[in-house]
């Protein structure tokens, strides 16, 4: 799917995003998040990314923490993604280091993404807290 291409679909916005994420471009995938996007990634107090968004400002900062803490990707998987109405639910792994201790972190993650008028309206991040945590201590 071309990143101009507006998604219709719960499948198309799950495929966009996981495509401008993947291309780091920020500014298209921001399009994709509704203005009233219920956006939750849980974690401990030491994850960067750890925490709720309200604002396309706030989103935009969480993406960009990833470059600012980690590694480029050593590996990102998506295995699976299952959409049934306007959620979708992907699976998969990553492993990133840590820049400021050296260490790295393999984490198994379920994303759940709801969509509504080709936007998302809801982001809830489920991941490996302790492993990330555990790699953010020194």
């Amino acid at each position: 799917m071309s990143t101009s291409t507006a998604p219709t679909s719960t499948r198309d916005v799950v495929d966009a995003f996981f495509a401008r994420f993947g291309e780091g471009d920020v500014p298209a995938l921001l399009d994709l998040f509704d203005d009233g996007v219920d956006f939750q990634v849980a974690g401990a107090p030491n994850i960067p990314w750890a925490g709720s968004r309200t604002s396309k400002d706030d989103i935009a900062a969480f993406f960009a923490s990833f470059g600012q803490h980690l590694t480029p990707a050593e590996e990102y998987v998506v295995a699976t993604t299952v959409v049934d109405g306007n959620h979708a639910v992907v699976i998969g792994h990553n492993r990133f280091g840590v820049l400021a201790t050296g260490k790295s972190f393999t984490n198994h993650f379920a994303l759940h993404i709801t969509a509504a008028d080709g936007k998302i309206t809801g982001y809830r991040m489920h991941e490996d807290s302790h492993a990330i945590s555990e790699a953010f201590t020194s």
